[in-house]
């Protein structure tokens, strides 16, 4: 009797062990919503936000950033680690090589997750996965930018003619090479064209994008 009185609410509707467990996680996989999810979607499939607490507490579903969720045993997608840093940054633009691979441009394969966060915000801490972080103000934090999402996650990303624009001004961080491929890649598959990446450079100036142009517009 002693053990029951302490138990919750939650705890009482999806016990430790049972077929609650199996039923919800069920619901879950059945929801599609994705690799991760929100309390909110819960009413969608039967289940209610009270429920979640005793779930996380069973290891059946992870808490992986504010308000957002997974199922433990799903398996992880190709864009898996990117939902997570957008879950966990979300402040962050996915950009430069990882936007390249977004978008299938060039054949750069990053080990880390390039991001762009505001030029003041502090440095996230996000031990759990690899990641690159450029500072951007001013046109550069807006400029060139497209919502999408990740696994349900909503994300941001530079358009592939930002991308471009952006391994050549920073060249620096990302070898001389890349940009150059890239350009290359994604104007003879007609992924971009030279007028869109020539609006990037008018307001973002790379002197070295403006004279593969010039000589493109040849």
């Amino acid at each position: 009797m002693t053990h029951y009185a302490h138990m919750t609410a939650s705890d009482a509707d999806i016990p430790r062990h049972g077929s609650a467990h199996h039923s919800a996680v069920d619901r879950l996989r059945q929801a599609d919503f994705g690799g991760f999810f929100r309390p909110r979607q819960l009413e969608a499939v039967g289940l209610t936000r009270d429920q979640l607490p005793a779930l996380v507490r069973a290891g059946v579903v992870e808490r992986v950033g504010r308000g957002l969720y997974r199922l433990a045993a799903a398996e992880p997608t190709e864009n898996y680690s990117l939902a997570m840093a957008c879950a966990r940054v979300p402040q962050g633009i996915i950009c430069l090589l990882t936007a390249l691979r977004v978008h299938g441009i060039g054949t750069q394969a990053p080990s880390a997750i390039w991001m762009a966060i505001p030029h003041k915000a502090r440095t996230p801490k996000v031990p759990e996965l690899r990641l690159r972080f450029v500072r951007v103000s001013g046109p550069a934090a807006t400029y060139g930018i497209t919502d999408t999402t990740f696994e349900g996650v909503p994300a941001r990303i530079t358009n592939p003619a930002r991308t471009i624009a952006d391994c050549f001004r920073l060249a620096r961080l990302v070898g001389p090479e890349v940009g150059l491929e890239a350009l290359r890649d994604a104007v003879r598959r007609r992924v971009v064209t030279i007028a869109e990446l020539a609006r990037v450079e008018a307001v973002l100036p790379s002197r070295q994008l403006r004279a593969q142009l010039g000589l493109l517009a040849l």
